[in-house]
C-alpha cells in the first residue's frame, strides 16, 4: 500500500508543521515527512493520529499501488476552464463508489451554483451514452486541446452542443469528443 497523507495534507492546505502540531500527542514536521514519503513505516497508530489532524477518516490515507487514483482534469476559473499546471489527485468521497472513469473539475471562482473550493465529480461516459447527460454539467474537450465544461443542451449522433459556463457566451458544438463527463457529485467544504 502506498500512503497518500501529502496529498491530503496539501489539498487541506497544510504544512508539515500544522500537522505534526495537530497531532495528539503532537510531534514533529520531520516525523510526518518520513511518513510522508515513506522512510518511515506507516503503522496504524501513526495512521489515526494523523487522520485525526487532518479531520479525514483512516482509510483516505491509504491507496494501492495498482489503483489509478482520480485527477484534478479541469479549473473552472474566470474566464472559462483550463488545464491545471500540476497534477493532483482528489480526495474520492466514499458514497461515489469505484474510480473508474472518474475526473475532478476543481472550482476557483463562484459561477451559478459552483462556489470556490467545490469539487465537481465527474464520471465519463462514451458518445453512444451522451444522451444520458442531457441537462447535466458536462466537460468535453476540444479538438485544439482546451476544455469546456457546460449544460449539455443537445446530443446529435456523434456530437455534442454545450451551453458553457464560465464567461464563455453562446453554445459550443463539439464533434465526436474523444471524452466526454457528466457531473455526478458536488463537494463541499463545509
Amino acid at each position: 500500500m502506498i500512503n497518500r497523507i501529502r496529498d491530503v495534507r496539501l489539498q487541506k492546505g497544510m504544512t508539515l508543521a500544522q500537522v505534526a502540531a495537530a497531532c495528539e500527542p503532537a510531534t514533529t514536521a520531520q516525523t510526518i515527512g518520513r511518513l510522508e514519503t515513506g522512510m518511515r513505516n506507516l503503522s496504524l497508530v501513526w495512521m489515526n493520529r494523523i487522520a485525526a489532524a487532518l479531520g479525514v477518516e483512516p482509510e483516505l490515507l491509504l491507496r494501492s499501488e495498482s489503483a489509478g487514483e482520480p485527477r484534478v482534469t479541469a479549473i473552472l476559473a474566470r474566464g472559462g476552464v483550463r488545464v491545471p499546471a500540476a497534477a493532483s489527485d482528489a480526495l474520492l468521497p466514499a458514497s461515489l463508489g469505484g474510480d473508474q472513469g472518474l475526473r475532478v473539475l476543481a472550482v476557483e471562482i463562484a459561477i451559478g451554483e459552483y462556489r470556490p473550493e467545490d469539487q465537481v465529480w465527474l464520471r465519463e461516459l462514451s458518445i453512444e451514452q451522451a444522451a444520458q447527460a442531457l441537462n447535466r454539467d458536462v466537460l468535453a474537450p476540444l479538438a485544439d486541446g482546451r476544455l469546456v465544461f457546460g449544460r449539455m443542451v443537445e446530443n446529435q449522433g456523434k456530437a455534442i452542443r454545450l451551453l458553457p459556463l464560465g464567461g464563455v457566451h453562446g453554445h459550443v458544438l463539439i464533434d465526436n469528443p474523444e471524452w466526454l463527463a457528466a457531473a455526478e457529485m458536488l463537494v463541499r467544504k463545509l
